[in-house]
């Protein structure tokens, strides 16, 4: 028998008597954080609008102290236990005045024994946490200063890196009980963890659950468990408190990244009986797959190829960081709609970086149900972190703790043990800053990998993203596993990507502003421009706007206003995505996949992201799920020649006639071929093509049959090509909860994109970044029920600055 409650209500945060702002005992949200509280007090304006980060950097300088009361009705428990899924970071825990625990990890969960503390009637609970920077900055001088890309102390303390602020982010480094604290009362004994270790041999589903107890009584207890309601009784003797159950399961249906077949999950239940009594309970979904990953050295280098239940995985990938810098904001209901966005992109794998967090459930449990693969990096970034005491038993735990915990999701195929930090050893002046002093090189190849191993046992781990495979390599070698690319962003155009030739593209991205009402969310300046006060506050890239800059000299028409800035760099970033992400798939088998920086954002922001920070999608969205689809056509230079390469991603042969044109830029068709192509499933092929095909200077090239995938090439940039001036006629038609709206193209309309959100920041468009030439049309279904009732929006749907091309 046990009884759970939480412990949510009647909290209140004080803070400390030298803070700038007086705060005490103002109602506090738990789970949450003080400067979502502080907001909540009006005490500070909101951090995401303007400049008024700023007004938050004394937060994490100053401790708090969070408080409540509950009652408790005694009864014949053998074990009371105060349970935190999350204290960030730095807490000393009393109940009735008396210290029952501290802790220093935010990415692990703790339990306490209250039995002999708590009391009959009204108890006093109270958690401080002392100031991050205070706690972080005492250890860097204890144990010496390292490297960090960021001048803050984030890697001495066990806290989200990306909470001191990053290259995308703010800094919003507060305190908080951010996930759920209960109360957790017990009878004779309880489930402490369940492991379920998963395989399929010889067309046999193999489950081995791992079961350990806490006892409170040397007694003989059964564990009940059950598969789809098929069962087993293991007994566990006094003086024991481990079992091991192994069910097998003929001819099972597996699991299955989205793409490859279906997400089958069967039920499995562990309950502990003291007969006739249930004393406790474990409930889960579980998926059989097995998965691989081959760098086993070939000819070409090392490769970098995920397998799941035997197949190769070409993975179409997207970096995953905190959705919120305030993560407990972010529920089951915010996940499922980031995850189905990311799933509608046609993405199958998200990366789990490691300068935030490791998730809740809820979100892994919906790429379970999606089939989106995830990689699990461990929880260190572009930092040298010491392996010292207390650091090296805080790693231990949390590492073992979040093995334990999201072992049972299918979805979880590789571990990796940082972000970085091997290249940065290697290449950013680390060696002679460092001396002799560690730098977590004990966590990535020795301690994680036997964790990992001890653990889990069912899924491979990597010690580093990027990593080449061995300490002799460099790490980010190109035709050795998994590289990062950032000279392309930091340094060159994005044309040359195609310089390189990787085996996985675990990093690599371009930025973008937001769309519009995000930006008029986060920004208040008038006259508004790129290079206002608060746009560039919101810009934590170093050197960002130069670098939008080059990018927008090297490819587009010049800007005249901010709306033209806004639009021609959201279409550089998706162009230059596109490009690598076509590049990169018409190297495959060779390439077996590319993760692109980044799928969302924590705030409204300038940066990678696909989806804004409003949870907006911006033009880069639709370019993915185009540029990820199962099948894909691209043009690829080769030598003076150009290549049609042709990618079937899909389960069945693509047999066919691709027919495309060769056109001047007034979009006239001058050339037409077909090219009679069979590509068999989850194949590539490269068509080399006449030299009379490839187009001169001023013209392009474009597929021209609606059932294939539209490809383009063109001779020249934007900026030097003689494109007409924009010309179309238009038609809106009312459609369900929305308006559809017909474009008639008389002349080339490069990049059409329709940006109903500048009218509607609810409104939701089907699609964008549309070429057409002249006597072609596209349809745009815009869902907004604002914009359906109003014939005035209706008429400025179809001008500028909602309905652009780049040659408008």
């Amino acid at each position: 028998m046990s009884a759970k409650r939480t412990l949510h209500e009647g909290w209140t945060v004080t803070g400390d008597p030298g803070a700038p702002v007086a705060v005490d005992a103002i109602p506090a949200s738990v789970p949450g954080e003080v400067v979502a509280d502080l907001l909540a007090a009006g005490l500070t304006g909101d951090p995401y609008v303007d400049e008024a980060e700023r007004d938050l950097a004394w937060v994490g300088r100053h401790d708090w102290t969070y408080r409540t009361s509950f009652a408790y009705e005694a009864g014949d428990w053998d074990g009371i236990d105060l349970v935190f899924d999350g204290l960030d970071t730095v807490a000393r825990i009393s109940l009735n005045g008396t210290v029952i625990g501290e802790t220093a990890n935010m990415h692990r969960r703790y339990r306490f024994n209250v039995r002999e503390r708590i009391r009959q009637g009204a108890n006093e609970l109270e958690v401080h946490f002392t100031a991050p920077y205070t706690y972080a900055e005492a250890q860097r001088d204890r144990l010496g200063d390292r490297p960090n890309a960021y001048p803050e102390p984030g890697n001495f303390i066990r806290k989200a890196a990306c909470n001191f602020g990053w290259d995308w982010g703010p800094n919003l480094a507060g305190a908080g009980i951010w996930r759920p604290v209960r109360l957790e009362c017990w009878k004779t004994a309880r489930i402490a963890e369940v492991i379920p270790r998963v395989d399929v041999a010889d067309g046999r589903g193999i489950l081995d659950l791992a079961v350990r107890l806490d006892k409170a009584a040397e007694t003989d207890l059964e564990l009940v468990c059950t598969v789809e309601g098929r069962g087993q009784v293991a007994r566990v003797p006094a003086g024991t408190d481990t079992a091991e159950i192994r069910f097998e399961v003929e001819d099972p249906e597996l699991w299955w990244p989205r793409g490859y077949g279906s997400q089958r999950l069967y039920a499995v239940s562990v309950d502990l009986v003291s007969r006739p009594d249930v004393l406790d309970s474990w409930r889960w979904r579980i998926g059989f797959r097995t998965v691989e990953l081959d760098t086993e050295p070939d000819g070409h280098g090392r490769p970098y190829q995920l397998k799941v239940n035997g197949a190769p995985i070409w993975v179409k990938g997207a970096n995953w960081i905190p959705d919120d810098v305030l993560p407990s904001r972010v529920g089951a209901d915010r996940y499922a709609r980031r995850l189905s966005q990311a799933a509608a992109a046609n993405i199958n794998c998200i990366r789990v970086w490691g300068g935030g967090i490791y998730e809740s459930d809820d979100f892994y449990a919906l790429c379970d149900r999606l089939g989106l693969l995830v990689m699990q990096d461990f929880l260190f970034a572009c930092a040298a972190y010491p392996e010292e005491e207390p650091f090296w038993s805080e790693v231990e735990e949390e590492a073992r703790d979040n093995l334990v915990r999201l072992a049972p999701h299918p979805s979880l195929v590789t571990w990796t043990g940082n972000n970085e930090n091997l290249w940065g050893w290697h290449d950013w002046d680390w060696q002679g800053d460092l001396g002799e002093r560690t730098w977590g090189a004990g966590y990535y190849h020795d301690l994680l990998p036997k964790l990992v191993a001890e653990v889990d046992g069912t899924r491979p781990y990597w010690p580093g993203s990027p990593y080449s495979g061995t300490r002799e390599l460099h790490p980010n070698e190109q035709a050795h596993a998994s590289v990062h690319i950032w000279d392309v962003w930091n340094d060159l155009d994005y044309t040359r990507y195609r310089d390189w030739k990787p085996r996985f593209v675990a990093e690599f991205g371009y930025q973008a502003p937001p769309t519009w009402a995000t930006v008029r969310r986060m920004v208040s300046d008038e006259p508004l421009e790129a290079a206002s006060p608060a746009m560039l506050w919101h810009q934590k890239a170093a050197s960002g706007q130069e670098k939008l800059q080059r990018g927008l000299d090297a490819h587009l028409p010049p800007v005249r206003d901010f709306d033209d800035w806004l639009y021609f760099t959201q279409v550089n970033q998706a162009r230059a995505i596109r490009l690598g992400i076509e590049y990169f798939r018409s190297l495959q088998p060779y390439c077996s996949g590319a993760i692109m920086w980044q799928l969302n954002d924590c705030w409204p922001v300038t940066s990678w992201a696909a989806i804004d920070g409003e949870e907006r999608l911006k033009p880069l969205w639709y370019a993915l799920r185009d540029v990820f689809a199962e099948r894909l056509v691209t043009f690829q230079p080769e030598g003076d020649g150009l290549n049609m390469v042709v990618v079937n991603d899909s389960a069945e042969t693509w047999a066919g006639v691709i027919g495309f044109w060769k056109c001047n830029a007034e979009g006239r068709i001058i050339g037409r071929a077909l090219v009679q192509m069979e590509i068999d499933p989850r194949d590539t092929a490269v068509l080399e093509l006449e030299p009379g095909a490839i187009p001169k200077d001023g013209e392009f090239l474009m597929t021209g049959r609606e059932d294939f995938p539209r490809a383009t090439w063109f001779t020249k940039e934007d900026k030097d090509m003689d494109w007409p001036k924009a010309r179309f006629t238009t038609e809106v038609a009312a459609i369900d909860g929305g308006v559809a709206v017909t474009v008639h193209a008389e002349s080339v309309l490069r990049d059409l994109c329709l940006f109903a959100d500048r009218l509607d920041s609810d409104a939701v468009v089907d699609k964008a970044l549309i070429t057409l030439v002249p006597g072609e049309q596209v349809t745009f279904t815009v869902q907004s029920e604002a914009i359906a009732a109003s014939p005035e929006l209706q008429r400025a749907l179809t001008a500028k600055p909602v309905l652009r091309a780049v040659n408008d």
